[in-house]
């Protein structure tokens, strides 16, 4: 018999691996399983997947996986951990590395549902802030609404300048033993996690490119492309501009918000960026005030407008309200819209499904019943064993809202009378929702394959036709075989989601089509924008300064091994008097300095280059190793050396690739106006007649030019002429003029600098510095003179930030 055909021999091997997968791999008891079915047999979707991932050596995956892990810390994905064990601050997004396979078809079909759902979410929002009649006909309790904290009552009757509320969602959905979908919470308040899903697709396809590559999982990018275009049409005017709008960096999503404005090319703004002026919004610009036309919001509503809605609130913006009244902006989604967050509103969805849409729900909520009825509060009290018991306002669902649910069977010593007075008392703050047993996916945990409970979070968008589901999302994935592990707070995992196709899939791109495009110039520079830039730029050359006199100190002192020496001792007062220690070989104030750069950067992540974010970052954490690790002296010096050479790292990094318009502008004269400061002072304590020995010669290697000096000057080292080398070259990137001659050339770049003609007090401030400094020699440098000029560069710092920062 001839052999058989190879097609036929790969198909065999396959179903032996499957079902090698499948015996290995054992589903929870009681659960429905995303990869094998109820009999145990692998699902068709997953066999291609499987087979590759069983021929790999372990090795093979450690590797891939580690790929992914480097792609995230790389790329600087984060995310914000509040109140753990180990305090408050960024983690790295925990990646589960194997991805959710979904058959196509059953997504058609989850998606069907979804945009039913969306579109009564949108109906049953228009009611509660328009005539109120589900409230009016008994759909809704009164009870419920009026106690609900995400009820704005100062948007009653407002209605919103696009026609909709709701222009993105997101949605918990989770798998039952049964095999059926349930929505588990609805998001519309701000969604987070759609830029997760975007970055949780491109690190996984970073473990499994070949994988990726011949299987047909549909794309993301249509969808965000599709959504930016919506944002586009929305806009009242071609001025307007869009931006995301929000908390800040302590946000525990922030890395998100930046990398959607990056994503789409929006500004990213603050509340404080922002004012109402005549009812339009307005953004506070280096150009002046420049108008908003459509705010994405990632702020809860209440915190948006501290003089109408939570006056508590330091992050938002005055007069926010009375904007949405003149239908001036759109805001996404509409302010109020949390409400439809609140879990005893799952209660009432198939009842207000049938009487706004004439249809059943398509996709059923989790049972819940709200304690604040009878009937409801009975049934609760009867089945007490099979329900979560938790706050009827919360917004989260009961895996992930930090232990404020209790399970039913966990009171069962309680006697009965106490449970039904406790319902009775508490009901209207309280819901009773039916224990779910989630499915479980694949994840990889000490080398194999286990069971994990999952949930999905799935996104829709508004778009020119309609609702559109995002054909992925992404998994959250438990860190043990209870549900309660799925939160990221508790240690749950992020996985991809792959809608994979029986046939080739579309691949789009967000980039123009070859051939036509537009070269849109950056929008305008947000004066908080170039303020974090121009400090940045200070912090940067001060810490550069403060490693270079560090550096040269401790060079001498490993020489002569004596602090009291005349050299080390007029420079340890120096640098004390900027508040520098030479006790210890990395001083606090040298870190303050480079945690202030990074302060500054991580106030701009959308307008920051990960490459320079990640040096920046390696900088600090090397600084502070040396800190607690490094002695006075020789080693000491060999670390500045190390420090010096990671900063020109990040500042080439920056030098080379940022783009040459406003943002470079501010960053550029931080860095002249620090530097120039640096040198002044250096120059007006050291190289005055009462100057010790060897000073002149320390000012050079300070200043970084002792072989400029050996090659321009046929003397020795001499006061006139480290004056001209280091005051008055302007070839000397290390000289004062040269650092005026630049800042000259950038505020002459700068919006408004020129007024009907006639300079402005910065630009003028700026032009007489300048020409001040080029008349003059080295003779008539003195430390009067050294004096003057620090005097003039920190006004010119005040100046301009009173003209661009304010």
């Amino acid at each position: 018999m001839g052999k058989r055909p190879a097609v036929e021999r790969r198909e065999e091997t396959e179903d032996r691996t499957s079902k090698r997968a499948a015996f290995d791999y054992a589903p929870l008891p009681g659960t429905a399983d995303e990869m094998v079915d109820n009999k145990g047999v692998v699902r068709p979707v997953w066999k291609n997947f499987l087979s590759h991932l069983s021929a790999m050596p372990e090795k093979d995956l450690a590797e891939r996986f580690a790929r992914a892990d480097r792609y995230l810390r790389d790329a600087g994905v984060f995310y914000r951990a509040y109140g753990s064990s180990k305090g408050t601050g960024e983690r790295a997004w925990p990646i589960s590395h194997i991805p959710v396979l979904i058959d196509e078809r059953e997504w058609q079909t989850l998606s069907a549902g979804l945009v039913q759902r969306a579109d009564l979410l949108e109906a049953i929002v228009a009611d509660i802030y328009g005539d109120n009649r589900l409230v009016e006909e008994g759909v809704l309790p009164p009870a419920l609404m009026a106690a609900n904290p995400e009820f704005q009552r100062p948007l009653a009757g407002i209605r919103p300048a696009s026609g909709h509320y709701l222009h993105f969602c997101a949605f918990e959905i989770g798998r039952g033993p049964d095999g059926n979908w349930w929505v588990l919470a609805d998001r519309t308040q701000a969604p987070s996690g759609a830029g997760f899903a975007l970055e949780s697709r491109v690190a996984t396809t970073r473990a499994f490119s070949d994988i990726y590559a011949e299987t047909p999982v549909h794309r993301l990018a249509s969808f965000f492309g599709a959504f930016r275009d919506a944002l586009q049409g929305m806009k009242h005017s071609g001025d307007d501009r869009i931006a995301v709008l929000t908390p800040g960096p302590a946000n525990e999503t922030y890395y998100e918000h930046a990398y959607i404005a990056r994503y789409l090319g929006f500004m990213l703004l603050e509340g404080e960026d922002l004012t109402v002026v005549k009812g339009r919004v307005m953004v506070r610009t280096v150009a002046g005030l420049k108008p908003i036309g459509v705010l994405w919001r990632r702020l809860d509503s209440a915190f948006a407008d501290p003089l109408e809605l939570n006056q508590n609130s330091h992050i938002g913006t005055p007069g926010l309200v009375e904007a949405l009244r003149a239908e001036s902006v759109t805001i996404v989604n509409a302010l109020g819209t949390g409400v439809l967050e609140t879990r005893a509103l799952l209660a009432f969805m198939p009842t207000i499904c049938r009487r706004l849409l004439g249809q059943d729900l398509q996709l059923p909520s989790i049972a819940t019943w709200w304690c604040g009825q009878e009937d409801e509060r009975e049934h609760v009290a009867k089945n007490i064993e099979k329900m979560v018991i938790g706050p009827a306002y919360s917004r989260a669902p009961f895996f992930d809202d930090s232990g404020e649910s209790v399970l039913g069977s966990s009171l069962r010593a309680a006697a009965k009378d106490s449970i039904t007075d406790w319902l009775r008392s508490d009901g209207p703050k309280l819901v009773g929702q039916e224990v779910v047993t989630l499915s479980t996916t694949p994840a990889w945990v000490d080398g194999k394959l286990v069971p994990r409970p999952m949930s999905l979070r799935v996104f829709a968008a508004r778009t020119a036709s309609g609702w559109q589901i995002m054909p992925g999302g992404f998994a959250r994935i438990g860190s043990a075989a209870d549900v309660a592990a799925i939160a990221m707070q508790s240690g749950g995992a992020a996985a991809d989601v792959w809608i994979v196709s029986d046939k080739p899939v579309e691949r789009h791109t967000l980039l123009p089509a070859e051939g036509s495009f537009t070269r849109n110039m950056p929008g305008s520079l947000p004066s908080r924008a170039a303020d974090n830039l121009f400090w940045l730029g200070r912090y940067i050359e001060r810490a550069e300064g403060a490693l270079r006199i560090l550096r040269a100190w401790h060079a001498r002192y490993a020489e002569a091994a004596d602090p009291s020496q005349p050299l080390l001792a007029d420079v340890s007062a120096y640098l004390s008097a900027v508040d520098i220690d030479t006790a210890a070989a990395v001083p606090e104030t040298l870190l303050r300095h480079i945690d202030s750069a990074v302060y500054s950067a991580s106030n701009i992540r959308d307008r920051f280059s990960p490459d320079g974010w990640l040096a920046l970052n390696d900088l600090a954490k090397t600084a502070r190793r040396f800190h607690v690790a490094v002695a006075a002296g020789d080693d000491a010096s060999h670390a500045m050396t190390i420090l010096l050479r990671k900063l020109a790292g990040f500042a080439g990094l920056v030098h080379e690739n940022m783009y040459r318009f406003m943002g470079w502008r501010f960053l550029s004269l931080g860095r002249y106006i620090e530097r120039g400061l640096h040198m002044t002072r250096l120059l007006g304590h050291m190289s005055g007649p009462e100057a010790p020995d060897g000073a002149l010669d320390m000012l050079l290697e300070i200043g970084d030019s002792v072989m400029t000096h050996r090659r321009r000057y046929n003397v020795n080292t001499a006061r006139l002429t480290v004056t001209d080398l280091l005051a008055l070259d302007p070839l000397n990137p290390r000289s004062i003029l040269f650092q005026v001659n630049e800042i000259h050339h950038e505020v002459e770049q700068l919006p408004n600098a020129l007024i009907n003609g006639q300079m402005s007090p910065f630009y003028r401030e700026a032009m007489r510095l300048h020409s001040g400094l080029a008349v003059m020699t080295p003779e008539g440098m003195g430390a009067e003179v050294y004096q003057r000029l620090e005097r003039e560069l920190e006004q010119l710092s005040d100046l301009l930030a009173q003209t661009y920062l304010g």
